[in-house]
């Protein structure tokens, strides 16, 4: 699996960051995703480690999900603990973040030590009320892209169980980390996510970013905010994987 890997200077902490990047299944890559990763790299204290998964229409579902699947394995496979690699990502590498999370557990393998999730894309039916409430205020996604997104990734298996995680059991999970913009099209799937894994017993920490818009901590480098979110996520995912 080729895969960028991203690491201050100095000495490692022991865990291992798996980023899996956004782009709607159909774009996007390590290079769009430097600064990011970059910036987690940083606060994390450890490497990140971005698989170049495959992306749609060429690879469609499930062979994203199967690339996510193998880099976790070769981190395992490498004598890496599971609670010592945290699995992140934005938007579509958030919903591929929460598949690999749903097939972890059932395939009964140890889950990850701590899960990020930067405006993760959850809910592929395009149905929630932020596509049109925040359309004119999201100054990154148009949501007029998503259903073709959807057709061309997801294709007849929108009902699979890991496309579905709103749907799942989100009792039992590692700690959720998640950063969304308040004024983001997709803010409701971040939204519901939160309040359904809270109600699960599920710890989570939520920072929904006033005036922000979808994936702004992509603009890591430029964007005060972007900075500091990367660094609050950081931590968390750090002491998660270091408890």
């Amino acid at each position: 699996m080729p895969t960028a890997v991203v690491a201050p200077p100095g000495p490692l902490a022991p865990h291992r960051v798996l980023y899996l990047h956004g782009g709607g299944y159909l774009v996007g890559s390590s290079a769009s995703h430097r600064p990011l990763l970059a910036g987690l790299a940083h606060a994390t204290g450890s490497a990140v480690l971005a698989p170049h998964y495959r992306l749609a229409p060429e690879h469609p579902f499930p062979a994203a999900l199967d690339d996510a699947y193998a880099a976790w394995a070769a981190l395992r496979a490498a004598g890496i603990p599971a609670r010592h690699i945290a699995v992140a990502g934005d938007s579509a590498g958030g919903g591929l973040t929460m598949s690999l999370l749903l097939r972890l557990r059932a395939t009964g393998e140890d889950l990850p030590g701590s899960i990020g999730l930067i405006s993760p894309w959850l809910d592929l039916s395009c149905t929630a009320d932020a596509l049109t409430r925040n359309v004119a205020s999201d100054a990154m996604l148009d949501p007029s892209w998503l259903p073709d997104a959807v057709t061309d990734y997801a294709g007849p298996h929108t009902g699979a169980p890991e496309l579905l995680p709103l749907d799942a059991d989100l009792a039992g999970l590692p700690p959720l980390h998640v950063v969304a913009g308040a004024d983001e099209i997709l803010v409701d799937d971040a939204d519901t996510l939160v309040e359904r894994a809270r109600a699960a017993g599920t710890p989570v920490t939520y920072e929904r970013a006033p005036g922000m818009w979808h994936a702004f901590p992509t603009l890591a480098g430029l964007l005060a905010e972007a900075d500091a979110s990367l660094r609050t996520l950081g931590l968390a995912l750090r002491a998660d994987c270091l408890r």
